[in-house]
């Protein structure tokens, strides 16, 4: 066979564009003739823009609503008794008095918890978690306060479960609802259950108590 044949045989190979993919590599292809042997790989180059582009270009920062708000920083503070370090509520989202209440909690590396927990793996402790759950519930319980500043307490605490771990950059976001309330004794019974991601991170139930204030 002619060099000219041979360049002749080949060239529709090495024309070959192959169509980009989502994968990184093709197969080798081989041709071989009596006296050589032809061997060629093809790449394709790694492109950030996928085979299935999104109708939505909208960028990634203007995609995703804030939370509402619902109490702020100021009108928490104004009901709850807990001050830094023990404020573990940023901001209440959803709001039904005598029944439930949603709050979030924004976890920064700055929490001063974080550098004894732990130093080379920074979690938020399973118990401030629980407070913080608990704050969440005052705020359910606050038409049973009538308005004023007693502090409730924990009574009990059931069913307790951490699912995964709360690191920094989370939002923690938390619902508490309550299931039973005995007036005469000032008991309420709550169901709590955080998540991130909407991924439940801890979930149990809670029995807390209203005491007056001094």
């Amino acid at each position: 066979m002619s060099s000219n044949s041979l360049l002749t045989s080949i060239s529709p190979i090495f024309n070959h564009r192959p169509k980009p993919t989502s994968l990184c590599s093709f197969n080798r292809s081989t041709l071989s003739t009596s006296q050589t042997q032809f061997k060629t790989t093809f790449i394709s180059n790694c492109s950030s823009t996928p085979t299935h582009t999104s109708k939505d270009d909208t960028p990634i920062e203007l995609r995703f609503p804030a939370f509402p708000t619902v109490l702020d920083i100021n009108q928490i503070r104004e009901i709850l008794p807990h001050r830094f370090p023990f404020l573990l509520v940023d901001r209440v989202i959803e709001y039904n008095p005598g029944v439930s209440a949603v709050g979030i909690k924004n976890v920064t590396i700055n929490d001063n918890f974080f550098p004894g927990h732990f130093p080379e793996r920074p979690i938020m402790p399973g118990v401030l978690m629980v407070e913080a759950m608990a704050q969440v519930g005052g705020f359910v319980l606050q038409p049973e306060m009538e308005g004023s500043r007693d502090n409730f307490f924990f009574a009990g605490i059931d069913k307790v479960r951490f699912r995964k771990p709360v690191v920094a950059g989370d939002t923690l976001v938390m619902r508490m609802t309550l299931i039973k309330l005995q007036r005469r004794f000032g008991v309420a019974k709550m169901e709590g259950k955080a998540y991130v991601g909407g991924e439940v991170v801890c979930e149990g139930e809670f029995l807390m108590a209203l005491g007056a204030s001094e």
